[in-house]
């Protein structure tokens, strides 16, 4: 760990790491995001169907659900210097596809596979982790979340501009071939210009690759119940693209969807047993054990969090325009406060759980989350403008500081397993966006914000079984030698 002070305003050292993993995490929430700004001009200038900007809008999250779990993993391989950097340069190749694309089906597969860049966010959670002592890092966590993830706001707004200046119907292709660009720029400067750890550091690494490690039976079985979730989001996304849904796809090609969802589950779990089959020969010693509990309480908590700010996000503006009767434009605006928030709230929730513990801080968190959506719920066209976005305001303050203190807690379960937990903790997110999209989709805007507050209540009751780190977490190197991590 690096023992300089913590300054804002510094770039060296462990700040320099922080700044230029949240440059980094920044620029793949642009690329990941470039398209919805550009939704309308991209529409008119290849003749896109209304179900068809749709299905591009679903597509864009899809594959983050597995790439998270994936690269989690890579991460704690080979290090997020190196994951990093390969991730964003490859990740150039289908935004320059997209940028150049003439067909929608051309566009649909760029879109499926820029979802992997979603998960980059995974890699500077551990990168931050490895920088940082315990006391600072729900704040560096937060500042790398929140400064990061700002990057859709970004491309909301710099986007359309962009387009417009470089004019006519390709401007959208300049703007989206630029973020490309970048991406694959950064990639260069993140590799030549960051460590995976301060000098003298070890670099844990998980002992066996290809599942989750965990450290009883017990654990094992709520791993196994925790992955289920994740499949059943991906056969949602499945029937959402079928005949029933948006009619994308054939139903004989979504039911070759399910199958391979099925397969690909039966080998993660026979891939898990194989990995964790030892539990079943004797218990595994004290010192290296972690109760992987805290993961599955952070997994609902995320889910309720992050979950609900990429849905509100999608559906804001629509509402906003609908409820008040205001123009796109204005209704975008006054939506984009609830993303705004981020650049804030998300180091503040890191912020409050260093000083004040990571769950008193959450049970807060989430109770305010839980009385911010039922106050969302009670928004009509009889209320004042203003009130109603100070509502927005207040309610996105909990959701995004909620984001931060459970980030803050992330590291601090198992040092050489954080890529996997955060990719784990992530995906949840996902899966939360996707439930409660489809959700929006069947039922009241009303009803909507009320089942949001009802999984925020569900992750207040979770947090009992939460415990707060303290103490040590002992790390074995490749020599046998144990380190311990102090995690107060």
């Amino acid at each position: 760990m690096s023992n300089e002070k913590f300054n804002l305003f510094s770039f060296s050292g462990k700040m320099k790491i922080m700044h230029l993993s949240w440059m980094a995490f920044f620029i793949s929430f642009v690329v990941w995001f470039n398209a919805a700004p550009l939704m309308g001009v991209i529409a008119e200038s290849l003749g896109l169907s209304n179900g068809q900007i749709k299905t591009l809008l679903i597509l864009n999250v899809a594959l983050t659900i597995p790439a998270r779990v994936i690269i989690g993993m890579v991460t704690d391989k080979f290090g997020p210097r190196l994951t990093y950097s390969v991730l964003l340069a490859v990740c150039s190749l289908p935004c320059f596809m997209f940028a150049l694309g003439d067909s929608f089906e051309q566009l649909a597969l760029a879109r499926f596979l820029l979802g992997f860049i979603g998960a980059g966010f995974v890699v500077g959670i551990r990168m931050v982790s490895e920088w940082f002592p315990a006391n600072e890092l729900g704040t560096a966590e937060g500042i790398y979340g929140g400064w990061g993830n700002f990057g859709s706001a970004a491309a909301a707004f710099s986007l359309p501009v962009i387009a417009i200046t470089f004019g006519g119907e390709n401007g959208w292709r300049f703007a989206i071939g630029l973020t490309g660009l970048l991406s694959l720029m950064f990639a260069f400067i993140y590799y030549f210009n960051v460590t995976d750890t301060p000098k003298g550091s070890t670099y844990f690494k998980p002992k066996k690759i290809g599942a989750l490690e965990v450290t009883s039976k017990g654990d094992l079985l709520m791993l196994v119940i925790m992955k289920l979730p994740m499949y059943a989001t991906l056969g949602l996304l499945g029937w959402k693209l079928s005949p029933s849904g948006v009619n994308m796809l054939t139903q004989e090609t979504v039911n070759l969807i399910y199958a391979a969802l099925g397969l690909i589950l039966l080998i993660d779990l026979y891939q898990t047993y194989q990995i964790n089959k030892h539990l079943f020969d004797g218990p595994v010693p004290e010192f290296e054990r972690y109760a992987f509990k805290q993961v599955a309480v952070l997994n609902v908590l995320y889910f309720s969090t992050f979950g609900s700010e990429l849905a509100v996000v999608s559906m804001l503006p629509l509402y906003f325009a609908e409820t008040f009767e205001l123009g796109l434009a204005q209704a975008g605006m006054l939506a984009s406060t609830y993303a705004f928030m981020n650049l804030a709230s998300r180091p503040g929730g890191g912020w409050i759980s260093d000083r004040f513990g990571r769950k008193p801080t959450l049970m807060i968190l989430t109770a305010g989350l839980a009385l911010g959506y039922l106050g969302m719920a009670q928004i009509t066209s009889e209320w004042s403008l203003p009130l109603a976005v100070l509502m927005v305001m207040g309610c996105s303050f909990f959701v995004q500081s909620g984001e931060g203190a459970v980030f803050a807690a992330v590291p601090l379960i198992k040092r050489r397993l954080t890529g996997q937990i955060a990719g784990m903790t992530g995906a949840y997110g996902n899966v939360g966006a996707v439930f409660f999209l489809t959700v929006y989709s069947l039922v009241s805007t009303q009803a909507f914000f009320y089942v949001i507050a009802a999984s925020a209540i569900m992750g207040l009751i979770s947090l009992l079984f939460l415990t707060e780190p303290k103490g040590h977490i002992s790390e074995v190197n490749d020599k046998g030698e144990v380190t311990l991590i102090s995690v107060n």
